[in-house]
């Protein structure tokens, strides 16, 4: 495994479907919720770094320490960010993560790390 901080990687989205809440009920429209959001910074560091991992190998989520500091309404197209910043003993990885509206406003910021994994055969 080849893991080296300083890799980046990039995703765009827009907010539909399963990413969406109006917060039960209590406004009139949709947003994108914050677990819609964690998800794409999950999914994008996961898939950042999956390349690079044995072919037994994956990694899974165990913190998320983000912000969700703006609201962005369903059908806003998005772009999340995810860096890969620290590497602990080969397994603990740590990446910086961010979530940024078509008109530039941050949507979300924070840490993410995720922890390498022998895939059980």
């Amino acid at each position: 495994m080849a893991l080296e901080t300083g890799i980046e990687a990039e995703d765009e989205f827009v907010v539909e479907d399963r990413l969406l809440t109006d917060v039960g009920g209590t406004i009139a429209f949709s947003v994108l919720s914050t677990p819609g959001m964690i998800a794409m910074m999950e999914r994008t560091s996961a898939m950042l770094v999956y390349p690079l991992l044995e072919h037994d190998q994956a990694t899974v989520g165990f913190e998320v320490c983000v912000k969700h500091v703006a609201g962005a309404l369903e059908g806003t197209a998005c772009t999340v960010h995810s860096k890969l910043v620290d590497v602990l003993d080969g397994r603990k990885l740590r990446f910086e993560v961010s979530v940024v509206s078509e008109d530039g406003r941050t949507i979300g910021v924070g840490t993410h790390e995720r922890r390498v994994i022998t895939v059980p055969k």
